[in-house]
């Protein structure tokens, strides 16, 4: 299985004592098969704790009004373990961790970014669409992605420069790919959160000819469009970095995008024109200071159509 390697400086605590201090280049791989294994391990945790009585899933409310379970909390602590004990020199920003300061998080050479559980609604819902997701961002991009889902045991993951992939169990490694298609195509598949919506989105998808459209929860929209079901994901509301980053690089190395569609704010107001900030073609980045994305679009292939089909008369 691909990994990924990774070179940082580090220094040593006395940075000003330049006589007594060195600078040492830290090398290591990291192996997407550890990272798979740590989001298997969280999710036998978290189908323990889903399959058992919801009076004792501990649900609370957080200050931003979202849920939190106490399936959310186990998968962090084994997340978290599992990822200091594959890369102990790596730092760790989760959803469930205590944040930590931007003075801090922009000197990152890399971090991970994670999401213990990515649809804690649809967890309380008890309809089976939540997601373990874990990334590796270098820099402002992921480069590692793997996005789990504890029920049926579905593992999607991706690596920079090496392609994305499906797993179910324990089988194989399957290559996915997103479909090719025009904007101009009619009958394009256009998947949409199961717990979201906003008059934004109705309006983008006004833009489509004929659109068959599909709700879903968490991560698993994009898993649609990396895996060449859906050909388009509009997000038009509310989400943070650790709600995306894995899923990010996976429809990248399948062959999609993931673009910004103008910045908003956390009651999911556009601060930015929409069409203007998608024609700049510009991915979504991550380690800002603020985590709140921006809107954003996931395409899979896009491909212009030829002359003579644009003009409704067949290419010769």
């Amino acid at each position: 299985m691909q990994g990924v390697k990774l070179e940082a400086p580090t220094a040593v605590p006395r940075p000003l004592a330049a006589m007594d201090s060195v600078v040492a280049l830290i090398q290591q791989a990291v192996h997407a098969e550890d990272v798979v294994q740590i989001c298997r391990e969280a999710a036998r945790e978290v189908l323990a704790i889903y399959n058992a009585d919801p009076a004792s899933w501990e649900v609370q409310t957080k200050s931003d009004d979202s849920p939190l379970t106490k399936a959310d909390q186990v998968a962090n602590a084994v997340i978290v373990k599992g990822l200091k004990r594959i890369a102990p020199h790596i730092p760790i920003v989760s959803e469930e961790n205590k944040a930590i300061p931007y003075a801090v998080r922009k000197h990152y050479a890399y971090c991970w970014c994670v999401d213990p559980i990515d649809g804690t609604k649809e967890f309380i819902k008890r309809n089976g669409q939540f997601t373990v997701n874990v990334a590796l961002l270098r820099g402002a991009a992921p480069v590692l992605g793997v996005v789990h889902q504890p029920v049926g045991d579905v593992t999607y993951w991706g690596v920079l420069g090496k392609g994305a992939y499906e797993r179910t169990g324990e089988g194989p490694d399957a290559p996915i790919k997103c479909a090719s298609f025009s904007m101009e195509d009619e009958g394009l598949s256009l998947v949409g959160s199961a717990s979201h919506s906003s008059p934004q989105t109705a309006e983008f998808i006004a833009k489509f000819k004929n659109p068959t459209k599909t709700s879903m929860g968490s991560s698993l929209k994009f898993m649609l469009v990396a895996t060449g079901k859906a050909h388009c994901y509009p997000r038009l509301a509310p989400t943070c970095e650790w709600d995306t980053a894995a899923s990010q690089i996976i429809v990248e190395e399948a062959g999609g995008v993931v673009i910004q569609a103008g910045k908003c704010s956390s009651k999911g107001e556009i601060l930015e024109d929409m069409e203007t900030v998608l024609k700049t073609e510009t991915p979504v980045v991550y380690n800002k200071e603020d985590p709140l994305n921006p809107f954003f679009v996931a395409y899979g292939n896009r491909v212009a159509k030829a002359a003579g089909e644009a003009n409704g008369t067949a290419a010769a």
